[in-house]
């Protein structure tokens, strides 16, 4: 019988994902974007006229790569950056209707792929499914939390 702890599935879930990002590319090659930029639409469409700097943390990215993926973006007519109202130096970013038309295109792609993903799969297994990486995630979320309170207790003269 297999223990709990020897149960290895953090490689299954990595394999799942980079198979779910191969499958995605291929169906959205046709739109001409890098998987970088399709992310950081998806992002500006759920939350529209962030700062740059926030949509790089969101992607986890380093904000000079996101300069250039946003550059690249606003010149093929995808994204506007337009002053921020409350700091001269920051420029606020917003998707085009032409991203809002590939955004749609790109979410029919997810949800077919994610029809093609989970067939034969019933929705009761995949709701407790989705339950259990829920939990995992917060689990995970916890111990990130109780690490960076550890790191300000030891490090008091970092504050």
């Amino acid at each position: 019988m297999t223990r709990l702890p020897d149960m290895s599935f953090g490689y299954l879930l990595n394999d799942v994902t980079l198979l779910f990002r191969k499958h995605f590319d291929r169906r959205a090659t046709r739109f001409g974007l890098t998987r970088a930029q399709w992310r950081a639409l998806k992002c500006l469409h759920l939350r529209q006229g962030i700062r740059q700097s926030e949509l790089a943390e969101y992607l986890e990215m380093e904000a000079i790569a996101v300069g250039r993926v946003i550059d690249r973006l606003q010149a093929a007519g995808f994204v506007e950056r337009r002053a921020d109202p409350s700091d001269r130096r920051c420029w606020r970013l917003y998707p085009t209707p032409q991203a809002q038309a590939v955004n749609e295109d790109m979410e029919d792609i997810a949800r077919g792929l994610r029809v093609d993903a989970t067939r034969d799969i019933s929705v009761k297994d995949l709701q407790h499914m989705i339950n259990v990486l829920t939990r995992i995630k917060e689990n995970l979320q916890a111990l990130e939390n109780h690490v960076d309170s550890e790191d300000a207790s030891e490090h008091p003269e970092e504050r």
